[in-house]
Protein backbone atom coordinates (compact mmCIF):
# COMPACT_ATOMS: atom_id res chain seq x y z
CA UNK A 1 0.00 0.00 0.00
CA UNK A 2 3.04 1.95 0.07
CA UNK A 3 2.58 4.53 -3.28
CA UNK A 4 -1.25 5.01 -2.18
CA UNK A 5 -1.33 5.88 1.09
CA UNK A 6 -3.35 9.48 1.03
CA UNK A 7 -2.53 11.64 3.79
CA UNK A 8 -4.90 14.03 3.68
CA UNK A 9 -4.28 17.94 3.69
CA UNK A 10 -6.36 18.50 6.61
CA UNK A 11 -10.22 17.97 8.36
CA UNK A 12 -12.36 21.04 7.21
CA UNK A 13 -15.45 20.67 9.75
CA UNK A 14 -17.56 23.51 11.07
CA UNK A 15 -14.79 25.62 13.42
CA UNK A 16 -17.22 28.08 14.95
CA UNK A 17 -15.66 29.37 18.56
CA UNK A 18 -17.66 29.33 21.65
CA UNK A 19 -16.85 30.33 25.16
CA UNK A 20 -16.66 27.87 27.73
CA UNK A 21 -16.64 28.92 31.75
CA UNK A 22 -13.36 26.48 32.94
CA UNK A 23 -11.87 24.85 29.48
CA UNK A 24 -9.67 27.09 27.12
CA UNK A 25 -12.56 26.92 24.09
CA UNK A 26 -15.13 25.07 22.77
CA UNK A 27 -15.10 25.13 18.96
CA UNK A 28 -17.25 22.07 16.71
CA UNK A 29 -13.56 21.31 15.36
CA UNK A 30 -10.58 18.68 15.45
CA UNK A 31 -7.78 19.79 17.12
CA UNK A 32 -6.33 22.56 14.50
CA UNK A 33 -2.94 20.94 14.61
CA UNK A 34 -4.75 17.95 12.42
CA UNK A 35 -4.82 21.13 9.41
CA UNK A 36 -1.37 20.74 9.37
CA UNK A 37 0.59 17.69 10.80
CA UNK A 38 2.15 14.67 8.44
CA UNK A 39 0.17 16.59 5.15
CA UNK A 40 2.94 15.27 2.59
CA UNK A 41 0.88 14.67 -0.93
CA UNK A 42 0.66 10.96 -2.35
CA UNK A 43 3.75 11.71 -4.61
CA UNK A 44 5.87 12.91 -1.73
CA UNK A 45 4.87 9.91 0.32
CA UNK A 46 5.41 7.49 -2.22
CA UNK A 47 8.82 8.96 -3.07
CA UNK A 48 10.09 8.95 0.32
CA UNK A 49 9.45 5.28 0.45
CA UNK A 50 10.91 4.71 -2.80
CA UNK A 51 14.26 6.17 -0.85
CA UNK A 52 14.33 3.24 1.33
CA UNK A 53 16.19 0.37 0.38
CA UNK A 54 14.59 -3.15 1.10
CA UNK A 55 17.66 -3.91 3.50
CA UNK A 56 17.18 -0.60 5.60
CA UNK A 57 13.26 -1.43 5.54
CA UNK A 58 14.47 -5.07 6.93
CA UNK A 59 16.41 -3.25 10.22
CA UNK A 60 13.15 -0.91 10.45
CA UNK A 61 11.02 -4.52 11.17
CA UNK A 62 13.58 -5.69 13.47
CA UNK A 63 14.27 -2.19 15.44
CA UNK A 64 10.59 -2.58 15.72
CA UNK A 65 10.80 -6.21 17.35
CA UNK A 66 13.37 -5.30 19.93
CA UNK A 67 12.50 -5.55 23.60
CA UNK A 68 12.54 -2.77 25.24
CA UNK A 69 10.68 0.21 26.96
CA UNK A 70 10.75 3.48 26.08
CA UNK A 71 9.00 6.42 28.00
CA UNK A 72 7.55 9.85 26.69
CA UNK A 73 6.69 13.07 28.25
CA UNK A 74 5.20 15.73 26.78
CA UNK A 75 4.01 19.04 27.83
CA UNK A 76 1.95 22.15 26.15
CA UNK A 77 1.10 25.48 27.55
CA UNK A 78 -2.11 27.11 25.20
CA UNK A 79 -3.51 30.36 25.18
CA UNK A 80 -6.59 31.50 22.91
CA UNK A 81 -8.64 34.84 22.73
CA UNK A 82 -12.13 34.31 20.56
CA UNK A 83 -14.30 37.51 20.25
CA UNK A 84 -17.20 36.57 18.05
CA UNK A 85 -20.99 37.61 17.86
CA UNK A 86 -24.44 35.85 17.97
CA UNK A 87 -25.52 37.39 14.71
CA UNK A 88 -23.97 38.26 11.58
CA UNK A 89 -22.31 41.91 11.63
CA UNK A 90 -24.97 42.61 8.47
CA UNK A 91 -28.16 41.37 10.46
CA UNK A 92 -27.34 43.87 13.11
CA UNK A 93 -30.97 45.05 14.87
CA UNK A 94 -30.09 45.95 18.23
CA UNK A 95 -30.48 42.49 19.69
CA UNK A 96 -27.18 41.13 18.64
CA UNK A 97 -24.99 40.20 21.66
CA UNK A 98 -20.91 40.11 21.43
CA UNK A 99 -18.96 38.12 23.54
CA UNK A 100 -15.60 37.04 23.75
CA UNK A 101 -13.54 34.09 25.77
CA UNK A 102 -9.59 34.02 27.17
CA UNK A 103 -8.42 30.76 28.15
CA UNK A 104 -5.02 29.32 29.34
CA UNK A 105 -4.95 25.67 29.09
CA UNK A 106 -2.05 23.19 30.47
CA UNK A 107 -1.10 19.78 29.60
CA UNK A 108 1.48 17.08 30.67
CA UNK A 109 1.32 13.29 29.70
CA UNK A 110 3.37 10.68 30.14
CA UNK A 111 3.70 7.61 27.52
CA UNK A 112 5.22 4.07 28.42
CA UNK A 113 5.49 1.67 25.28
CA UNK A 114 6.66 -1.80 26.82
CA UNK A 115 7.98 -4.28 24.08
CA UNK A 116 7.80 -7.25 26.33
CA UNK A 117 9.00 -9.62 24.07
CA UNK A 118 8.76 -10.05 20.18
CA UNK A 119 5.33 -11.14 20.21
CA UNK A 120 3.69 -9.01 23.06
CA UNK A 121 3.64 -5.21 23.70
CA UNK A 122 1.89 -2.96 26.36
CA UNK A 123 1.16 1.06 25.34
CA UNK A 124 -0.80 3.73 27.51
CA UNK A 125 -0.93 7.08 28.24
CA UNK A 126 -1.80 9.44 31.20
CA UNK A 127 -2.50 13.14 31.21
CA UNK A 128 -2.77 15.75 33.35
CA UNK A 129 -4.55 18.92 32.53
CA UNK A 130 -5.27 22.05 34.52
CA UNK A 131 -7.99 24.06 34.24
CA UNK A 132 -10.57 21.26 32.85
CA UNK A 133 -9.39 18.28 34.62
CA UNK A 134 -7.03 18.36 38.09
CA UNK A 135 -6.61 14.86 38.31
CA UNK A 136 -5.03 11.74 36.16
CA UNK A 137 -7.14 10.72 32.97
CA UNK A 138 -6.35 7.68 30.87
CA UNK A 139 -5.43 8.01 27.42
CA UNK A 140 -5.02 5.24 25.01
CA UNK A 141 -4.42 2.11 27.15
CA UNK A 142 -3.87 -1.36 25.11
CA UNK A 143 -2.12 -4.11 24.59
CA UNK A 144 -0.52 -5.90 21.15
CA UNK A 145 -0.13 -9.54 20.52
CA UNK A 146 1.27 -11.37 17.95
CA UNK A 147 0.15 -15.22 16.96
CA UNK A 148 2.56 -17.02 14.68
CA UNK A 149 2.83 -14.13 12.48
CA UNK A 150 -0.17 -15.02 11.42
CA UNK A 151 -2.73 -13.04 13.89
CA UNK A 152 -2.20 -9.67 15.43
CA UNK A 153 -4.29 -8.85 18.53
CA UNK A 154 -5.18 -5.84 19.74
CA UNK A 155 -7.25 -5.63 23.40
CA UNK A 156 -7.86 -1.64 25.23
CA UNK A 157 -8.86 2.04 25.18
CA UNK A 158 -8.03 3.23 21.80
CA UNK A 159 -10.10 4.65 18.76
CA UNK A 160 -10.20 2.65 15.27
CA UNK A 161 -10.31 4.64 11.94
CA UNK A 162 -12.09 3.61 8.79
CA UNK A 163 -13.13 5.44 5.77
CA UNK A 164 -11.08 7.82 3.44
CA UNK A 165 -12.87 10.98 3.56
CA UNK A 166 -10.81 14.18 5.14
CA UNK A 167 -14.43 15.86 5.54
CA UNK A 168 -16.88 13.92 5.91
CA UNK A 169 -16.50 10.62 7.62
CA UNK A 170 -19.17 9.01 6.94
CA UNK A 171 -17.82 5.93 5.83
CA UNK A 172 -16.11 5.42 9.91
CA UNK A 173 -18.86 3.04 10.66
CA UNK A 174 -16.94 2.90 14.13
CA UNK A 175 -17.84 6.25 15.30
CA UNK A 176 -21.70 5.87 14.60
CA UNK A 177 -24.06 6.36 17.72
CA UNK A 178 -27.85 5.64 18.46
CA UNK A 179 -30.11 8.70 17.88
CA UNK A 180 -30.92 8.19 21.18
CA UNK A 181 -29.02 6.38 24.18
CA UNK A 182 -31.01 3.40 24.45
CA UNK A 183 -30.90 0.12 26.35
CA UNK A 184 -29.65 0.30 29.97
CA UNK A 185 -26.13 2.31 29.03
CA UNK A 186 -24.83 5.59 27.45
CA UNK A 187 -23.45 4.23 24.20
CA UNK A 188 -21.45 7.44 23.16
CA UNK A 189 -17.81 7.80 24.57
CA UNK A 190 -14.38 6.41 24.38
CA UNK A 191 -14.45 3.36 22.33
CA UNK A 192 -13.11 -0.41 24.54
CA UNK A 193 -12.23 -2.51 21.57
CA UNK A 194 -10.58 -5.95 20.79
CA UNK A 195 -9.81 -6.27 17.29
CA UNK A 196 -8.02 -9.03 14.92
CA UNK A 197 -5.81 -8.20 11.75
CA UNK A 198 -4.63 -10.86 9.29
CA UNK A 199 -2.67 -10.68 6.37
CA UNK A 200 -4.00 -12.11 3.77
CA UNK A 201 -2.17 -11.58 0.11
CA UNK A 202 -2.07 -8.10 -0.99
CA UNK A 203 -4.43 -6.87 1.40
CA UNK A 204 -5.87 -8.35 4.98
CA UNK A 205 -9.20 -8.67 7.29
CA UNK A 206 -9.93 -6.83 9.94
CA UNK A 207 -12.70 -8.20 12.70
CA UNK A 208 -13.56 -6.48 16.06
CA UNK A 209 -15.82 -6.00 18.83
CA UNK A 210 -16.10 -3.16 20.26
CA UNK A 211 -18.31 -0.43 22.95
CA UNK A 212 -18.72 3.04 24.08
CA UNK A 213 -20.20 2.78 27.42
CA UNK A 214 -17.42 4.22 30.03
CA UNK A 215 -15.88 0.79 31.77
CA UNK A 216 -13.28 2.83 32.64
CA UNK A 217 -15.51 4.96 34.89
CA UNK A 218 -16.65 1.04 36.54
CA UNK A 219 -19.93 0.66 33.98
CA UNK A 220 -20.46 -2.69 32.70
CA UNK A 221 -21.64 -2.90 29.15
CA UNK A 222 -24.64 -5.24 28.88
CA UNK A 223 -24.90 -7.20 25.83
CA UNK A 224 -27.14 -4.93 23.66
CA UNK A 225 -23.88 -2.25 24.15
CA UNK A 226 -21.17 -4.25 22.16
CA UNK A 227 -21.23 -3.88 18.83
CA UNK A 228 -19.11 -5.81 15.84
CA UNK A 229 -17.60 -5.02 12.61
CA UNK A 230 -15.40 -6.15 10.40
CA UNK A 231 -13.49 -4.99 7.07
CA UNK A 232 -11.43 -6.46 4.26
CA UNK A 233 -8.93 -4.71 2.03
CA UNK A 234 -7.33 -5.25 -1.18
CA UNK A 235 -4.41 -3.29 -2.24
CA UNK A 236 -3.52 -3.82 -5.85
CA UNK A 237 -0.74 -1.89 -7.79
CA UNK A 238 -3.34 0.14 -9.47
CA UNK A 239 -5.72 0.76 -6.70
CA UNK A 240 -6.86 0.24 -3.03
CA UNK A 241 -10.12 -1.30 -1.99
CA UNK A 242 -12.02 -1.85 1.30
CA UNK A 243 -15.40 -3.50 1.85
CA UNK A 244 -16.56 -3.11 5.71
CA UNK A 245 -19.97 -3.86 8.07
CA UNK A 246 -20.47 -2.68 11.39
CA UNK A 247 -23.79 -3.95 13.66
CA UNK A 248 -25.10 -2.74 16.75
CA UNK A 249 -28.49 -3.42 18.14
CA UNK A 250 -30.42 0.23 18.11
CA UNK A 251 -28.73 1.62 15.10
CA UNK A 252 -29.66 0.34 11.60
CA UNK A 253 -27.01 -2.46 9.84
CA UNK A 254 -24.40 -0.41 7.61
CA UNK A 255 -21.51 -1.93 4.89
CA UNK A 256 -19.35 0.66 3.14
CA UNK A 257 -16.94 -0.05 -0.09
CA UNK A 258 -14.33 2.48 -0.93
CA UNK A 259 -11.61 2.77 -3.10
CA UNK A 260 -8.69 5.21 -3.77
CA UNK A 261 -6.07 5.49 -6.90
CA UNK A 262 -3.43 8.30 -7.72
CA UNK A 263 -3.84 9.56 -11.10
CA UNK A 264 -1.86 12.57 -12.88
CA UNK A 265 -0.25 13.02 -9.91
CA UNK A 266 -3.29 13.37 -7.71
CA UNK A 267 -5.50 11.11 -5.61
CA UNK A 268 -8.78 10.41 -6.21
CA UNK A 269 -11.22 8.15 -3.57
CA UNK A 270 -14.74 7.00 -3.85
CA UNK A 271 -17.15 5.66 -0.92
CA UNK A 272 -20.26 4.36 -1.10
CA UNK A 273 -22.75 3.22 2.03
CA UNK A 274 -25.21 1.26 2.15
CA UNK A 275 -27.60 1.19 5.57
CA UNK A 276 -30.86 -1.34 6.34
CA UNK A 277 -32.59 -0.25 9.90
CA UNK A 278 -33.52 -3.45 10.95
CA UNK A 279 -34.18 -2.30 14.28
CA UNK A 280 -37.34 -0.19 12.96
CA UNK A 281 -38.94 -0.48 9.64
CA UNK A 282 -36.36 -2.44 7.57
CA UNK A 283 -36.25 1.12 5.14
CA UNK A 284 -32.94 0.83 3.30
CA UNK A 285 -30.47 4.23 2.86
CA UNK A 286 -27.37 5.53 1.16
CA UNK A 287 -24.63 7.79 0.76
CA UNK A 288 -22.02 8.57 -1.23
CA UNK A 289 -19.17 10.18 -2.26
CA UNK A 290 -16.02 11.25 -4.63
CA UNK A 291 -13.26 13.64 -4.24
CA UNK A 292 -9.88 14.44 -5.37
CA UNK A 293 -6.41 15.89 -3.44
CA UNK A 294 -3.82 17.56 -5.75
CA UNK A 295 -0.56 19.15 -4.87
CA UNK A 296 0.51 21.82 -7.71
CA UNK A 297 3.88 23.86 -7.63
CA UNK A 298 6.18 21.22 -5.84
CA UNK A 299 3.94 20.64 -3.02
CA UNK A 300 3.53 24.61 -2.28
CA UNK A 301 -0.67 24.73 -3.00
CA UNK A 302 -2.39 21.63 -1.94
CA UNK A 303 -6.71 21.29 -3.14
CA UNK A 304 -8.96 19.38 -2.06
CA UNK A 305 -12.56 18.68 -3.60
CA UNK A 306 -15.33 16.70 -2.26
CA UNK A 307 -19.04 15.82 -3.47
CA UNK A 308 -20.90 14.09 -0.48
CA UNK A 309 -24.62 13.00 -0.87
CA UNK A 310 -26.28 12.03 1.97
CA UNK A 311 -29.41 9.77 2.04
CA UNK A 312 -29.94 8.81 5.54
CA UNK A 313 -32.06 10.35 7.79
CA UNK A 314 -30.91 12.06 11.04
CA UNK A 315 -27.94 10.00 11.98
CA UNK A 316 -25.13 10.69 14.83
CA UNK A 317 -21.45 10.45 15.05
CA UNK A 318 -19.22 10.14 17.94
CA UNK A 319 -16.96 13.02 18.45
CA UNK A 320 -13.70 12.40 20.25
CA UNK A 321 -12.48 15.53 23.11
CA UNK A 322 -9.41 17.52 21.73
CA UNK A 323 -8.10 20.58 23.13
CA UNK A 324 -10.89 22.97 21.78
CA UNK A 325 -13.64 20.91 22.69
CA UNK A 326 -15.44 18.45 24.79
CA UNK A 327 -16.24 14.65 23.90
CA UNK A 328 -19.73 14.49 22.30
CA UNK A 329 -22.10 13.95 19.82
CA UNK A 330 -22.78 15.66 16.16
CA UNK A 331 -24.60 14.97 12.99
CA UNK A 332 -24.25 14.45 9.30
CA UNK A 333 -25.48 16.98 6.97
CA UNK A 334 -28.46 15.67 4.65
CA UNK A 335 -28.52 15.69 1.25
CA UNK A 336 -25.99 17.23 -1.34
CA UNK A 337 -22.90 18.69 -0.19
CA UNK A 338 -19.61 19.44 -1.09
CA UNK A 339 -15.86 21.05 0.45
CA UNK A 340 -13.29 23.07 -0.61
CA UNK A 341 -10.15 22.78 0.84
CA UNK A 342 -6.90 24.82 0.20
CA UNK A 343 -3.74 25.09 1.64
CA UNK A 344 -0.92 27.41 0.65
CA UNK A 345 2.95 27.09 2.26
CA UNK A 346 5.64 29.65 1.96
CA UNK A 347 8.83 28.95 2.34
CA UNK A 348 10.15 32.13 3.78
CA UNK A 349 10.64 32.99 7.49
CA UNK A 350 7.89 31.67 10.34
CA UNK A 351 6.88 29.17 7.56
CA UNK A 352 3.84 30.68 7.10
CA UNK A 353 0.43 28.49 6.01
CA UNK A 354 -2.69 30.22 4.64
CA UNK A 355 -5.43 27.94 4.69
CA UNK A 356 -9.83 27.70 4.01
CA UNK A 357 -11.83 25.19 4.53
CA UNK A 358 -15.15 25.50 2.79
CA UNK A 359 -18.41 23.57 3.24
CA UNK A 360 -21.75 23.92 1.92
CA UNK A 361 -24.83 21.89 2.67
CA UNK A 362 -26.88 22.79 -0.68
CA UNK A 363 -29.74 20.90 0.71
CA UNK A 364 -29.54 22.34 4.42
CA UNK A 365 -28.90 25.73 2.47
CA UNK A 366 -25.99 26.07 5.09
CA UNK A 367 -22.01 27.25 5.02
CA UNK A 368 -19.27 26.97 7.07
CA UNK A 369 -16.43 28.89 5.89
CA UNK A 370 -12.66 29.09 7.72
CA UNK A 371 -9.82 31.06 6.25
CA UNK A 372 -6.89 31.49 8.59
CA UNK A 373 -3.26 31.29 8.68
CA UNK A 374 -0.76 29.44 10.52
CA UNK A 375 2.90 30.80 11.89
CA UNK A 376 6.10 29.09 13.30
CA UNK A 377 7.53 31.72 15.46
CA UNK A 378 10.03 29.64 17.19
CA UNK A 379 10.62 25.86 16.86
CA UNK A 380 8.14 24.96 19.83
CA UNK A 381 5.84 27.89 19.10
CA UNK A 382 2.74 28.30 16.83
CA UNK A 383 0.57 30.86 16.51
CA UNK A 384 -3.21 30.18 14.31
CA UNK A 385 -5.15 32.97 13.51
CA UNK A 386 -8.77 32.27 12.07
CA UNK A 387 -12.31 33.53 11.02
CA UNK A 388 -14.72 30.68 11.22
CA UNK A 389 -18.50 31.97 10.16
CA UNK A 390 -21.58 29.78 9.54
CA UNK A 391 -23.62 31.35 6.33
CA UNK A 392 -27.13 30.69 4.66
CA UNK A 393 -29.99 29.43 6.71
CA UNK A 394 -30.53 29.72 10.40
CA UNK A 395 -32.38 26.32 10.45
CA UNK A 396 -28.78 24.96 8.85
CA UNK A 397 -26.73 22.34 10.38
CA UNK A 398 -23.78 24.82 10.56
CA UNK A 399 -25.28 27.84 11.72
CA UNK A 400 -26.72 25.57 14.68
CA UNK A 401 -23.73 23.96 15.96
CA UNK A 402 -22.24 27.28 16.61
CA UNK A 403 -24.65 26.92 19.87
CA UNK A 404 -21.73 26.80 22.56
CA UNK A 405 -22.10 25.09 26.17
CA UNK A 406 -24.16 28.28 27.22
CA UNK A 407 -26.57 28.03 24.34
CA UNK A 408 -25.06 31.27 22.68
CA UNK A 409 -25.00 31.83 18.78
CA UNK A 410 -21.61 32.19 17.56
CA UNK A 411 -22.11 32.55 13.35
CA UNK A 412 -18.70 34.78 13.44
CA UNK A 413 -15.94 34.51 15.47
CA UNK A 414 -12.50 35.82 15.69
CA UNK A 415 -9.65 32.63 16.86
CA UNK A 416 -6.29 33.94 18.31
CA UNK A 417 -4.70 30.48 19.39
CA UNK A 418 -1.30 29.85 20.69
CA UNK A 419 0.67 27.17 21.48
CA UNK A 420 4.35 25.83 23.02
CA UNK A 421 4.63 22.34 23.16
CA UNK A 422 7.13 19.58 23.07
CA UNK A 423 8.61 16.07 24.39
CA UNK A 424 11.23 14.18 25.94
CA UNK A 425 11.87 10.71 25.11
CA UNK A 426 14.10 8.08 27.18
CA UNK A 427 14.50 3.96 25.72
CA UNK A 428 16.21 1.10 27.02
CA UNK A 429 16.46 -2.02 25.01
CA UNK A 430 17.53 -4.82 26.12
Amino acid sequence: MKKFLICFLFLSASLFAAAQEMDLLDINKDDLDSLFDGTESAQQAEQSQEQIPDGQQTSILKDIRKRGIEFIASYSFKGAINPGWDMYPWEFDGSEQFSWALGINMEGSMTVNAQISETFRVFSVLSFNIPSAAVLSLGDFFFDYNILETVFLRAGKFEQGWGISPNYNFTNLLIRVPAEAEGRNQRSGPSYMMKFDIPIGVGGLQLLMMTRVDVAGGVVPWREDFGYGGKFNLAFSWADFNLGFYWQEGMASRGFLSAKTSLWKADFYNEWLFAVNTHTDNSFEFAFNFGFIKSFFNGRFDVNFEYFYNNEGINYYYREETDFREKGESRFPRGSNFALNLLCRFNVKMSPRLFTGLRYSITENSVSLIPGIKLTVLPNLEVYFAVPMALGSKDGLYYKESVNVREQLRPLSFLLYITFSGNVRASHYY
